[in-house]
Formats: structure tokens, C-alpha cells, sequence
């Protein structure tokens, strides 16, 4: 029990773990556009009435939930070049997470569509909207309202997984925090800092979304 405390050498390295805090952001919001795309495309297919679309988005759901996200990541990584698909670091991770928050928003934008009223769609119809302008104008609004809670969380959560991205080497929080600890043998030190840096930037994203949802909420 002789081990003392002593942050000197982290701190002197404290900009490398900023610089992987600042990707490992990057990587999230990234990952999280591109699965908004995918899971509105997905939740579509699953509420069509057509088999060819709805089977397909039932199946890339399905795999990708029951398959952990760190499989996902050594796979797309290690396995695709061999199919002739070779991409980098982080263009292989940025895909995988959003293929994997993808088929999570599915589900959420799924609920959320299923959520708005028909009532509302009728009026629609009723002032001589069209199907899109219905769709455009009524029911993404309202969907995007009710599953901004869901789509906050999965953001943080998205934030946190980046941290698997040090599995591939590529340099996120996570990564730079090993290297540090490799380099200096400052372990307790080490991943103090770097639980502090993911408490805090968590923090600060969960307050700010919710100033979102406040503004987004519709008054009652």
C-alpha cells in the first residue's frame, strides 16, 4: 500500500488526452448522423406493408442488436479486407457505430411514428395535404419530438462506446489513456483523469440536450 499519488506526469501529457476526447466526440456525432439517416430508412421498411422491404430491415435489425458492438468493430475492421472491402481506422469504426446505433434508432423511430395520432394525418388529408407534405410537415415534427429523449441517450451512449475504437488503435480518449499508462506507469492516475474527462463531457451533453428537449417540448 505504498503507492502515492502523483498526476505530474498526466498532466504533462494532458493535451494528448484532450486531442482523444475531441475525436472520440467527432467519432459519435459522426456516427450519430448517419445512423439517424439509417434508422428512419430502417423504421420505414419496418412499418411498410411490403414484404421486400420490410423482411430486410427486420433482419439488419435483428443481427445487429443480438451482436455485441465490439465484434462488430473487430469484424469491419479485420474481416471485411479479406472480402476486398479495406478501410481505415476510423472510417471502419465511424461505420460500425453507425450501423449498430442504426438499428437501435430503428426501434426508437419506429415507436415515435407509430406515437403520432391518425387523427392528425386525417385532418391532413381532410385540408387537401398530400401523403409527403403529411409525412414532411406533421408526422416527422411530431415523431422527432416524441423520441428526442431516446435520441439524447443513445448520443451519450454512442460517446461512451468510442471507447472500443482503442481496440482498433485508433486514437480516442480511451486510446491516448492507455498509451499514457503504458508510457509512464501512472495506471491510477492515468484513468482517474480520463473517467473525469468521460463523467464531465457526459454531463455537459446530457444538460445541453435536455435544453433541447425544453425547447422542443411541445406546451401543455
Amino acid at each position: 500500500m505504498g503507492y502515492t499519488l502523483n498526476f505530474s506526469a498526466v498532466w504533462r501529457s494532458f493535451d494528448q488526452l484532450l486531442l482523444g476526447l475531441a475525436l472520440s466526440l467527432g467519432l459519435a456525432f459522426v456516427a450519430i448522423a448517419i445512423g439517424c439517416v439509417l434508422g428512419l430508412i430502417t423504421a420505414f421498411g419496418l412499418l411498410s406493408k411490403r414484404g421486400m422491404l420490410r423482411h430486410p430491415a427486420r433482419i439488419y435489425v435483428t443481427i445487429i442488436r443480438n451482436t455485441p458492438i465490439l465484434v462488430l468493430v473487430l469484424f469491419t475492421f479485420f474481416a471485411l479486407p479479406q472480402l476486398g472491402i479495406r478501410l481505415g481506422k476510423i472510417e471502419s469504426f465511424v461505420a460500425t457505430l453507425a450501423l449498430y446505433s442504426g438499428a437501435y434508432l430503428a426501434e426508437v423511430f419506429r415507436g415515435g411514428l407509430l406515437a403520432v395520432p391518425n387523427g392528425l394525418k386525417e385532418a391532413g388529408l381532410a385540408i387537401g395535404l398530400t401523403q409527403s407534405q403529411i409525412r414532411n410537415s406533421i408526422v416527422m415534427p411530431l415523431m422527432l419530438r416524441n423520441v428526442l429523449p431516446s435520441l439524447s441517450s443513445t448520443l451519450i451512449s454512442l460517446f461512451k462506446d468510442t471507447s472500443l475504437a482503442a481496440a482498433i488503435a485508433v486514437p480516442e480518449l480511451t486510446f491516448e489513456a492507455r498509451k499514457i499508462n503504458v508510457e509512464t506507469f501512472r495506471v491510477i492516475e492515468t484513468w482517474i483523469v480520463a473517467s473525469c474527462l468521460y463523467v464531465a463531457t457526459c454531463s455537459v451533453l446530457a444538460a445541453l440536450l435536455r435544453q433541447l428537449e425544453r425547447r422542443m417540448s411541445i406546451p401543455r
